[in-house]
């Protein structure tokens, strides 16, 4: 065998092993290798590659991102059309359903029991995923159900769908189309919001409408930021007898799963519609500790030999139906109605209502967006309003009860000036928002100050909101660069500032000086420039200076970055007043250059060595993701979900479901303090 040879299957081997690694991590929830051991394997992988790309093929983990955006979408047929699901909101409508579909079905089909399959409705986006010969070739949006958009691209970074199907133990199946729903777990599209707040973008409504939005991103290297999963539902094999295989909804879940795909674990095989109506009504207060957003529940008959016979309306499946939950509304009363400015300016109008409980929180703010909304509400402080948190994290408001309106009321006009600086404000054709533009309005001064001392920014820990009012509100800050201008003196005169938490806030902004080029830019703030457009252009324009001289075109050709970024970034770098704060970085001592660093070993920490990790609810001091930094820098591992494979669970306040089960499993639970004193921090 010639070196050729040999390295051809050694990148076969690699690529079986990471592929059953992946499948044990993501379908099994008990990983057989420890993420070091991954990453070196994978490295391994890449290299081998890299030597002969003639070897590389689609189903390789190292092709899950593409190293080019797409320019469009392209518009293909269903196969198989995505039939949508008729909806039922309450159990007498789910009995009508069921005596409804037996009207339809031949006699004989009725002398057996009849089972159901309950599952729940993942409130996210559906995808046809098409494999042949075993390998993924194409991953499509539901669209109208007949046709969809080709989004294999972006189907790829979705880590739970495995590139190539595991057929051990199984009949090889020539055609395979797996239905099911992209999703994002509720606390990654927490940090997606928090991220998109700090860097002044819309924030987004739900995470169905994130996982719409990011399913579309023409750059799959922004896909695979967001984290999205996946759930297998429905299985359609073609190339083999199909009795062979699974004959009914129950035996298909399963055999998802031995493909190598994730199947939601809450599914449940009913023996009776009364028990599909008990499974309702428990998950319709479960929902509530659920880590994902769930809608309801599909109920569907078991068998496919029945399901065929059903058949379909114009419209709708009749062996199937969803079983809406009633869509959690209240009434309440609009006290005030105040206006927010945003790091970038924007104003924002907000209900401030009369506390209320919905979906299991206490609820007494909920944006209106912009003035357009305000103006198709017609809402007024007095008002009553119906206020719906149905599935959604952000509360919205609905609609207004005019027959309850007070006679005194006025309408609502958004200012003319900015509530905070007193300067006029404007809104530009073609936009919804309306900004403040003075650039040394405090409210946006304090946004650029909690954006550039952010995590993915410059990372300045024990630099709060508080903190940061503070030192906008004495007038000891004016800008980012006379954060490196503080004292011991200057802090210690503040509220709930010691000696020692002052001396650990100056190393801390010190130590800021050491982040690198891509944070730096990222934490200037500039509109439109998240974290990963910040690193695409660092790479291509290596020093702030190559940036500044470059044109706007050019900048433009930043692979990722399209015209709006582009245009922003140009803008911004021949304002006078930010060349002068970049050149007052520079001498401060800030990376505005790309700089060859050798990689320095994490010291580990013998209490996390090998030991795995879950942190749940709110801490009190630590933010999940810098508790869950200490661990990984200690030598110790995090998971987002508690399996027996876990090792601790670090609980905060407002702990759900993963204390339960922590719990039933006997595993050591921390508290933030005894994280710290493990850490000797």
């Amino acid at each position: 065998m010639n070196s050729t040879q040999s390295e051809a299957k050694r990148i076969e081997e690699l690529r079986r092993l990471l592929q059953q690694a992946s499948y044990a991590y993501y379908v099994l929830d008990n990983p057989m290798m420890e993420d070091t051991v991954y990453d070196r394997l994978y490295r391994e992988l890449q290299e081998l590659e890299t030597q002969h790309p003639e070897l590389i093929t689609p189903d390789s983990p190292t092709q899950r991102v593409g190293e080019r955006p797409t320019t469009h979408f392209t518009t293909v047929r269903h196969n198989i059309p995505l039939y949508s699901l008729e909806n039922a909101f309450n159990i007498e409508e789910l009995q009508t359903w069921d005596k409804r579909w037996r009207r339809h079905l031949p006699n004989q089909y009725l002398h057996d029991n009849v089972d159901y399959v309950a599952e729940l409705k993942i409130d996210g986006a559906a995808l046809a995923l098409t494999y042949e010969n075993g390998i993924l070739v194409r991953g499509t949006t539901r669209g109208d159900g007949v046709t969809g958009e080709d989004i294999t691209q972006n189907v790829r970074t979705i880590r739970s769908i495995p590139l190539r199907l595991n057929f051990d133990g199984i009949p090889e199946i020539a055609k395979v189309e797996v239905r099911g729903e992209a999703f994002l777990p509720v606390e990654v599209f927490q940090e997606i919001n928090e991220k998109r707040q700090k860097a002044g973008e819309q924030l987004f409504a739900n995470p169905r409408n994130a996982v719409a939005g990011t399913l579309r991103q023409l750059d799959p290297r922004i896909v695979a930021q967001r984290q999205l999963d996946f759930f297998a539902y429905t299985l359609h094999i073609t190339g083999v007898d199909d009795s062979g295989v699974a004959n009914t909804q129950w035996e298909a879940l399963k055999l998802l799963q031995k493909l190598g795909f994730r199947v939601d674990g809450n599914h449940k095989l009913c023996h009776s519609i009364d028990k599909v109506a008990e499974y309702y009504q428990y998950w319709d207060t479960e929902r509530l500790n659920s880590p994902y957003m769930t809608d309801g529940v599909v109920v569907k008959l078991n068998t496919f030999k029945i399901q065929e016979q059903l058949g379909f309306t114009q419209k709708f499946p009749r062996w199937a139906i969803a079983l809406k939950y009633a869509a959690e509304e209240a009434p309440t009363r609009v006290e005030n109605i105040t206006v927010n400015v945003g790091r970038t300016g924007a104003l924002t109008p907000l209900a401030e209502m009369k506390p209320v409980q919905l979906a299991g929180t206490t609820v007494s703010r909920a944006t209106l967006h912009n003035s357009d909304r305000i103006t198709q509400l017609d809402i007024r402080i007095g008002d009553t309003v119906i206020v719906r948190k149905a599935g959604e994290i952000i509360p919205e408001v609905l609609s207004v009860i005019k027959e309850l309106r007070p006679p005194d009321t006025t309408p609502f006009i958004m200012p003319s000036h900015c509530p905070v600086c007193g300067q006029p404000v404007v809104r530009e054709s073609g936009e919804a928002v309306t900004r403040c533009v003075n650039a040394s309005c405090a409210a946006i001064l304090k946004g650029e100050i909690e954006h550039w001392v952010s995590r993915d920014a410059l990372d300045i820990k024990g630099m709060g909101e508080k903190l940061v009012h503070q030192l906008v509100d004495k007038g000891l800050v004016h800008s980012v660069g006379d954060l490196y201008d503080l004292t011991e003196d200057k802090l210690c005169a503040l509220e709930r500032m010691g000696q020692k938490s002052a001396q650990k806030l100056i190393s801390a902004i010190a130590q800021s000086k050491n982040q690198p080029w891509h944070r730096v830019l990222y934490g200037l703030g500039i509109r439109h420039v998240g974290s990963v457009n910040a690193q695409l252009l660092t790479e291509k324009f290596t020093t702030v200076e190559k940036l500044a001289a470059a044109r706007q075109s050019d900048i433009e050709g930043v692979y990722g970055i399209g015209a709006e970024i582009a245009q922003s970034v140009y803008q911004w770098l021949n304002v006078s007043a930010n060349q002068s704060l970049i050149s007052r970085l520079q001498s401060i001592g800030l990376q505005f250059a790309n700089m060859e660093k050798a990689e320095v070993a994490t010291e580990v920490n013998d209490n996390f060595a090998g030991k795995t990790f879950v942190v749940t609810g709110t801490l009190p001091t630590l933010k999940r993701d810098e508790a869950k930094d200490l661990i990984k820098k200690a030598g110790g591992k995090v998971n987002d979900s508690v399996s027996k494979k876990t090792d601790f669970l670090v609980v905060g306040a407002d702990a759900g479901s993963k204390l339960e089960k922590a719990e039933n499993l006997g595993i050591k639970q921390l508290s933030e303090a005894e994280l710290l004193e493990m850490l000797k921090l």
